[in-house]
C-alpha cells in the first residue's frame, strides 16, 4: 500500500540527494556579475523590495529554485529590469541562457530520478464516480459526506493539495460505508413495482399555490373551475372520480413554491418511469385556455415533502421536455430517493413577488399579464410506475459484494438480510479477494491483500455477521492508499512493467472519465500494450467519443473557466430587472458555454474557438437574450452568425461575460485578467495588498474608463494594468450576463427607463454614458471593440493552445508546470502547428507527451 507520507519522502530525498550546483561556479559568478549592474540597485537588502543578493545558487532548495525561476520569467517577459535600467539585449540574453539551462537541467535531474509527480489522492467527484462504476449504483451520491477539495492552478486535482487528514479518512470510510449499504439489497424478497395514475385533479397537492390564480388553477372545458380547499377534497372523494379537469402551471418553480402530486411519497430508492398528457397553453385575462404559440420547456425535480420551506436536497431529474401547443404524451425516467416526491418546474416563466402590507398579511401577487395571456402548461394525467426493478434479484451492485449466497431473514446486524453461509471465513476470503481482484488499480500480492482479510475475520471471530464484516472489510480496502490514491506513471522506471502499464491506464481514466479505467484499458495494461503509440491514441479516441465524456468536462470547465460561478451573483434587480431570479436562463448560459468547448474537443475545432467561431449555440431563451431570430425549444442548436455579429466563440459566451462581472457592473479589469489567466495562460500578478480596488459608479456621473484611469495612475498599478485592462474594455459592449449593450446603465443620470419585471415589481433605470470600448496595448497596437479583439486573440493562437495544453497537463497529472516540462510544451505546440491548433489534437499531443506517458517519442 502506497505511504500516505511518500510526499514527504520524496521532498527529503530532493533535499539529500540531488547535486547541488556550487557557488563558485562560471554560472553563479557570470549572474551575479549581471544582477550586480542591472537588479541589486533595486533589489538588495537596504532596498526595500525583494532582496537578491541573498538569493541562494542553491538548486535543490525548492524555495530558493522558485524564487530564480521567478527571477528568470520577469527577465524574460521584459517586466525586468524597468525601463529606465537599459539592459542590452545581448546582455538579458546571455542572463536567460545560463540561469535558464541551469534551472532546466537541474530540474530535469530529479524528474529523471523521481518523476514529474507522486501519488494524488482523488478528489471527492473521483472518488463518488469510482465507487459509481465500481459497485454500478450510477446515482450514488456521497459528495456531501466528503471535505471539498482545494483549488490550485485553476483545478482541484493538484497532487500537494489533495492531503489528507484523519477527520477527512473519517469522511471517507463514513462515505465508503453508506455507498456499501446502499449497493447491498435493500429487502430479503424483491418488491413489486408501484403503479399510480395521477388525474389532473389528484396532481397538485392543494387549490392553489403562491401568486394566487394566475399562477395556478384547475380548469373544464379549457375554462376555470374555482375550488376550494374543501371543494378540492370533495372532487376528489367522489365516485367515479371526474377526469375532466386539467392542472394548469403558469409559474416557475423558484421559492416560494411546492407543486407535487397529492399523496406520493417514494418508499424506495430508485428510477420511476413517468407517463404524462399535456399541453402548452396562454392564459387569457377571462382564466381561459388556449393554445400557446411556442413550446415551453419543463423539467421534474426530486425533493422532500416539506411544503414551501425546502429542507434537503432538491434536484432536477428526468430531463428537460418541450411541451406543444397540440396535447401530447410524454416519458421519462425520474430517480427518487426514500421518502422523496417530485414536482413540476416549468422553467423560464414568472414567478409571484410578495407584497407585506402594514397591518395586512403577507401574500404574493402575481406579475400583469404579457400580451397574448401568460404561458403555462395544462396536465390531463400522470403515470408513475417504480422502483424499477434490476433485471435480477438481488441487484448487480449486491452480487458484486456478495456473490451468489443466499439470503436468509435477518436475526441481527443493521442490514434488512443476513448471507446463508456453511463457512463464513472461508467465504469471506472468497470474496474479499474477489472484491480486491475488481477494486484494484494494478494487481495485488496476497500479502497485500492480507491485511482487508485478516481485518474481515476479525470482525467475524468478534460475533458480526458475515455481510457486516465484509462491508469492514471492503470499507477498509477502499479507503486504502490502494484505492483513494493514483500513481503517476513518470515515477516508475520500468517502463514495460505491469504496474507501469496499470498506473498509465489510471491515468488516463481518470483524465477523460474521471473513474477507472474499462474493462478494455484493463486489459491492454495487463498484455503490456497500452503504452503504444497507436494504441494509445486510439483509446484517446474511444474515451473522447463515449457517452463519459461529460464526467471529465464538467470538473475541468467548471474550474479551467470557471463555469461553476455562473451561479455565484444574482443580477442587481434595479439595473438588471429582466434577469431577476431567471434559473433558466443561467442555466442555458452554462449549458452554451460547456458545450461550445464540448464541441470544439468532440469536432476538433481550431483553439481559435475559444475566442470566435461562424456559430453560436442557442436555445429558445438564448436566441431572444443574444437578440436573434427566435428559436423554439430548450434544446442547443447551431446557429449560423452573421460576418458582423459581435458574438461566436466561447469567450462571448453569457456565461464567461456574467463569470467576468458582479452581477452589477461590469470590470474591464476582472475581464482582461480573467482571458490573460484562462484563455492566454499568463496570470496577472495579484495586486498589492494596499491598493483598493476600483469601485463602479453606478450612479452614471464617472465614465468607467476614468475612474480605471484614476485608479491605473499609481505607477505600482499602471504597468500590470496595461497589459489587461484593454482586452477587458474591448468587452464593455456585452453586459453582466452578455447581452449586446451601447450604454451603460445607472440609478441616477441619463434616459429613463421604466416598467415592471417578469415578478410584477415596478422597475426604473436609466440609460447612462455610452460605451467606450476602444483601448491600447502596450505594444502600441489600438484596439475598438470585440472584433479587433478577436483579430487580436486569433494571431495570437500558439498562446492560446498553450493555455489549453498547460492546463491538460496540470489537470491529468495532477502536477503543475515544471521549469523543465517548457521545452516539453513547446513540442506539444510543435505537432499540433500545422493542423493550426486544433483541440483534439492538443489532448492527443499532450497525452502522448513525456510529461503524460515519461516516455519520449523521439
Amino acid at each position: 500500500m502506497p505511504s500516505l507520507q511518500l510526499p514527504i519522502g520524496i521532498t527529503l530525498l530532493l533535499s539529500t540527494l540531488c547535486s547541488v550546483v556550487r557557488s563558485d561556479s562560471p554560472e553563479y559568478r557570470t549572474i551575479q556579475s549581471l544582477a550586480s549592474k542591472y537588479c541589486y540597485e533595486c533589489h538588495s537588502e537596504d532596498a526595500g523590495t525583494r532582496n537578491l543578493t541573498s538569493l541562494v545558487w542553491n538548486f535543490d532548495d525548492p524555495q530558493a529554485f522558485t524564487q530564480w525561476e521567478n527571477v528568470f520569467d520577469k527577465v524574460a517577459s521584459h517586466q525586468m529590469p524597468p525601463e529606465e535600467v537599459s539592459m542590452p539585449a545581448i546582455a538579458r540574453q546571455d542572463f536567460l541562457n545560463i540561469l535558464g539551462s541551469t534551472l532546466k537541467q537541474r530540474d530535469r535531474e530529479k524528474v529523471d530520478r523521481y518523476g514529474r509527480g507522486t501519488i494524488r489522492r482523488l478528489t471527492r467527484s473521483e472518488f463518488q464516480q469510482n465507487l459509481r462504476d465500481l459497485l454500478q449504483l450510477p446515482h450514488l451520491d456521497i459528495k456531501d459526506f466528503l471535505p471539498v477539495d482545494r483549488e490550485s492552478h485553476n483545478t482541484n486535482r493538484v497532487s500537494e493539495t489533495l492531503d489528507i487528514s484523519r477527520v477527512q479518512l473519517a469522511a471517507y470510510l463514513e462515505a465508503t460505508d453508506a455507498a456499501l449499504r446502499q449497493a447491498a439489497a435493500s429487502e430479503l424478497v424483491p418488491h413489486k413495482p408501484t403503479k399510480i395514475k395521477f388525474e389532473a385533479i389528484n396532481m397538485f397537492q392543494s387549490a392553489g399555490t403562491f401568486g394566487g390564480t394566475e399562477a395556478m388553477f384547475f380548469a373544464k372545458d379549457s375554462k376555470r373551475v374555482p375550488l376550494s380547499g374543501a371543494q378540492l377534497n370533495e372532487v376528489r372523494a367522489a365516485k367515479p372520480l371526474d377526469t375532466d379537469y386539467e392542472l394548469a402551471i403558469f409559474r416557475s418553480a423558484t421559492w416560494p413554491y411546492y407543486g407535487y402530486p397529492q399523496g406520493f411519497v417514494a418508499s424506495q430508492e430508485g428510477f420511476y418511469k413517468v407517463r404524462f398528457s399535456a399541453r402548452a397553453v396562454l392564459q387569457t385575462p377571462e382564466f381561459e385556455l388556449i393554445p400557446a404559440k411556442a413550446s415551453i420547456p419543463m423539467t421534474f425535480r426530486a425533493r422532500k415533502r416539506s411544503g414551501p420551506d425546502v429542507s434537503g436536497d432538491v434536484r432536477a431529474t428526468g430531463g428537460t421536455m418541450d411541451v406543444q401547443p397540440e396535447t401530447g404524451v410524454f416519458e421519462t425516467t425520474i430517480f427518487l430517493k426514500s421518502n422523496e416526491t417530485f414536482e413540476y418546474s416549468l422553467l423560464g416563466l414568472p414567478q409571484p413577488r410578495a407584497i407585506n402590507p402594514p397591518n395586512a398579511p403577507l401574500y404574493y401577487d402575481f406579475p400583469p399579464m404579457p400580451e397574448g395571456g401568460h404561458p403555462g402548461i395544462a396536465y390531463q394525467w400522470l403515470e408513475l410506475e417504480g422502483p424499477i426493478l434490476s433485471a435480477q434479484w438481488p441487484p448487480d451492485s449486491h452480487a458484486i459484494l456478495f456473490g451468489e449466497l443466499p439470503l436468509k431473514a435477518r436475526e441481527k446486524g443493521s442490514l434488512p438480510f443476513q448471507l446463508a453461509s456453511d463457512d463464513p471465513k472461508l467465504d469471506a476470503q472468497i470474496l474479499i479477494y474477489r472484491f480486491i481482484e475488481r477494486a484494484q488499480r494494478r494487481p495485488l500480492s496476497k500479502a497485500e491483500i492480507q491485511p482487508f482479510l485478516d481485518l474481515t475475520i476479525d470482525e467475524l471471530t468478534a460475533g458480526n455477521t458475515l455481510a457486516e464484516a465484509l462491508i469492514t472489510g471492503y470499507s477498509a480496502f477502499l479507503c486504502s492508499g490502494h484505492f483513494i490514491y493514483t500513481t503517476d506513471p513518470t515515477t516508475l522506471k520500468d517502463r514495460s512493467s505491469q504496474d507501469y502499464q496499470h498506473a498509465l491506464a489510471q491515468q488516463l481514466s481518470h483524465f477523460l472519465s474521471n473513474s477507472r479505467p474499462t474493462q478494455a484499458l484493463t486489459r491492454l495494461a495487463q498484455s503490456k500494450s497500452l503504452a503504444k503509440a497507436d494504441v494509445l491514441t486510439q483509446q484517446v479516441d474511444l474515451l473522447i467519443n463515449a457517452d463519459t465524456l461529460d464526467q471529465f468536462l464538467i470538473p475541468f470547465t467548471h474550474h479551467w473557466l470557471d463555469l461553476k460561478d455562473v451561479w455565484r451573483d444574482e443580477s442587481d434587480d434595479r439595473l438588471y430587472p429582466e434577469y431577476r431570479l431567471n434559473d433558466y436562463l443561467i442555466q442555458s448560459l452554462q449549458d452554451e458555454a460547456f458545450t461550445t468547448f464540448k464541441l470544439m474537443v468532440r469536432e476538433n475545432l481550431p483553439i481559435t474557438t475559444l475566442v470566435d467561431a461562424d456559430f453560436v449555440l442557442v436555445n429558445d431563451v438564448l436566441s431572444k437574450h443574444y437578440g436573434m431570430e427566435p428559436q423554439s425549444g430548450s434544446h442547443l442548436r447551431k446557429v449560423e452568425l452573421a460576418p458582423d455579429s459581435p458574438y461566436g466563440g466561447l469567450l462571448t459566451t453569457g456565461a464567461i461575460m456574467k463569470i467576468t462581472a458582479n452581477g452589477t457592473a461590469t470590470s474591464p479589469i476582472l475581464r482582461g485578467a480573467w482571458v490573460m489567466e484562462h484563455l492566454l495562460g499568463t496570470p496577472p500578478p495579484p495586486p498589492p495588498a494596499d491598493i483598493p480596488a476600483a469601485e463602479p459608479d453606478i450612479r452614471g456621473a464617472t465614465s468607467l474608463k476614468e475612474q480605471l484611469a484614476r485608479h491605473a495612475a499609481d505607477q505600482v498599478c499602471s504597468k500590470c494594468h496595461a497589459m489587461f485592462d484593454p482586452l477587458g474594455f474591448a468587452l464593455e459592449n456585452f453586459d453582466i450576463l452578455g447581452k449586446w449593450r451601447s450604454r451603460y446603465r445607472s440609478l441616477d443620470t441619463g434616459m429613463e427607463v421604466a416598467g415592471i419585471d417578469r415578478a410584477g415589481h415596478d422597475y426604473k433605470y436609466y440609460q447612462g454614458l455610452e460605451i467606450d470600448s476602444q483601448a491600447e496595448l502596450p505594444s502600441g497596437k489600438q484596439l475598438d471593440g470585440i472584433h479587433d479583439l478577436k483579430t487580436h486573440l486569433k494571431a495570437n493562437a500558439r498562446q492560446l493552445a498553450y493555455a489549453l495544453a498547460t492546463q491538460l497537463v496540470v489537470y491529468s497529472t495532477g502536477t503543475p508546470i515544471r521549469f523543465s516540462d517548457r521545452i516539453e510544451i513547446d513540442r506539444i505546440l510543435d505537432q499540433c502547428a500545422d493542423s493550426g491548433y486544433r483541440t483534439r489534437d492538443i489532448f492527443h499531443a499532450v497525452i502522448q507527451s513525456r510529461l503524460f506517458t515519461g516516455q519520449s517519442r523521439d
